[in-house]
């Protein structure tokens, strides 16, 4: 006989979400996600504040950066988590549009959840979706424009970008100078693309006007006592070595000793073998070495005896950015002179930036290697234009290597929302609203952009739809006037590649949120008790 009883197949404490009931789950937390940042968006944008909690919290967070919003946060939910991730591959990816991908997600979930109250099943608008992805991509592609054969304007272009980039940063009021500073770090690349050749120092005091791009490396650490300051093509050995037994190191192990004379024997011992590691350093032939670790003040004398700077403590990131610029490696062991690779530069000196001393290596093995010194206010100031520094850098990085670009202000949306819409036109069936659902998502990025300004939307964007209508792509939002103006003129332009990935990555996303019909939540993982040893 057939048992009535429920079966239950999930562990005590398991939960499950089914059909509706999870696709709302997955709704509301992937929109509150992009109705959370969407008032960061564009020029006129507006910021967050982080306040950390907890009883080591120190330092709070001032910023409209959204990788940088979401990765703060603690989300709970699933799908909001999804729009967390494709946020933070934006910008790995890319290095901006961080939070234009997630509110078009959150927009096109928007439009799905109202599609799917009107009883279309979520595969029909998917199918809508793609189609709609791929006239988008196409109507991109048609508009992005290619000047990399010509030098100075490309060079335009890399400026209009940078500053475009850095227009809804902190950086606006300085954007000039912050756009020529990317432009150069990135134009001395040659092309290789590699970032770990510019270097970003913050220091506090002055205004971010007084900022500067230096050449060659800075690295904030002094020379040791009675070392040479200041050095003329030296040879340079980097190390990630201990050069700290001045203690005895003897840890776990008894010692007996029938006096005070023999531990002084140990120590000597000690300070023989840190002798022998100097001398072999200094058979390198070297006139400076930097360590990773400590140096310490035995080995520091037998340093400044033999007339060789050391410099001591240089972080990872600062070892391996010297290895990369010096030309050298990084070494661990002495016994080989002529195989350790050494770096070079023309000169080393010390310089002061505000009340601190730094040391530049100028000349380096690496022609291309630069360091941009910012200076603010507050650490806070600080901290929000070294990120915006970087996006602008990521993105002129990636121009460099795709070359084509796109006009901004809301252009390159309404230019493809205009394609989408067309292609709806022509499509049968329950996936031409899909299609238009995705023409509206679009249209959504410069109403929320002209909405964070004050303006008014609903005029800006009607008026935008007629004049994309009839081909007039290069017309967009003028944010300082409040008005429909032409990109091509104003210099709003904006990476080719940016403009793609936000598309393609809030188009994903959104589509798996909308697959989900089931959220099967683990039981929590019971504790063990503690009885105690």
């Amino acid at each position: 006989m057939v048992s009535l009883n429920p079966v239950q197949i999930f562990q005590a404490g398991a939960e499950e979400d089914k059909g509706e009931t999870a696709r709302m789950s997955a709704f509301v937390g992937a929109i509150a996600i992009g109705d959370l940042i969407k008032t960061t968006l564009g020029p006129k944008g507006m910021d967050k504040v982080m306040v950390p909690t907890g009883p080591h919290a120190t330092g709070i967070q001032v910023t409209n950066d959204g990788a940088t919003i979401l990765k703060s946060i603690g989300v709970d939910n699933p799908a909001a988590k999804v729009l967390v991730d494709i946020s933070l591959v934006q910008d790995d990816e890319v290095g901006d549009g961080t939070t234009s991908v997630t509110v078009l997600a959150c927009e096109l979930l928007k439009e799905a959840e109202r599609l799917v109250n009107a009883k279309i099943h979520p595969q029909t608008i998917i199918a809508g979706w793609r189609l709609a992805t791929d006239a988008a991509r196409a109507a991109l592609t048609t508009v992005a424009r290619d000047n990399s054969g010509d030098p100075q304007k490309f060079n335009e272009d890399l400026m209009n970008i940078a500053k475009t980039t850095l227009s809804s940063k902190i950086l606006t009021q300085h954007k000039d100078l912050f756009a020529g500073l990317a432009v150069e770090a990135v134009g001395r690349l040659k092309r290789s693309g590699n970032l770990e050749a510019i270097q970003i120092i913050k220091k506090l005091g002055g205004s971010l006007s007084d900022s500067y791009l230096e050449e060659g490396f800075l690295l904030e650490k002094t020379v040791g006592v009675n070392q040479p300051k200041r050095l003329e093509n030296p040879r340079i050995l980097i190390a990630n070595t201990s050069m700290d037994t001045d203690k005895i190191k003897v840890f776990g192990h008894k010692v007996r000793v029938d006096s005070t004379a023999k531990v002084a024997e140990l120590e000597l011992a000690e300070k023989n073998k840190m002798k022998e590691k100097v001398e072999n350093i200094l058979k390198h032939d070297i006139q400076c070495f930097i360590n990773r670790q400590l140096i310490y003040n035995y080995p520091e004398q037998l340093f400044a005896d033999a007339g060789v700077m050391a410099i001591e403590h240089a972080d990872f990131e600062g070892i391996e950015r010297l290895a990369l610029v010096l030309g050298g490696d990084i070494v661990s062991t002495f016994d080989s002179p002529g195989k350790a690779k050494l770096g070079s530069c023309k000169l080393i000196e010390e310089i002061m930036i505000g009340e601190d001393m730094l040391l530049r290596f100028s000349g380096v093995a690496l022609g291309e290697a630069c360091t941009i010194v910012v200076r603010g206010a507050t650490q806070q100031i600080l901290d929000e234009a070294e990120r915006s520094l970087h996006d602008a850098l990521c993105v002129l990085q990636q121009t460099v290597r795709e070359t084509r670009v796109v006009y901004g202000g809301g252009a390159s949306e309404m230019a493809m929302a205009h394609a989408v819409q067309q292609e709806a036109d022509k499509t049968p069936g329950k996936e031409a609203r899909a299609m238009e659902g995705f023409a509206t998502a679009l249209r959504q990025l410069p109403t929320i952009i002209a909405d964070n300004a004050g303006y008014d939307s609903s005029q800006l964007v009607s008026e935008l739809r007629a004049l994309h209508s009839q081909g007039k792509t290069t017309m967009g939002l003028d944010m300082v006037k409040g008005s429909v103006g032409d990109m091509a003129c104003l210099g709003v332009t904006e990476s080719f590649q940016v403009k793609r990935q936000v598309l393609l990555s809030a188009a994903e996303a959104a589509e798996m949120i909308l697959r989900v019909d089931n959220v099967l939540k683990a039981a929590p993982r019971k504790r063990a008790p503690d009885y105690g040893h």
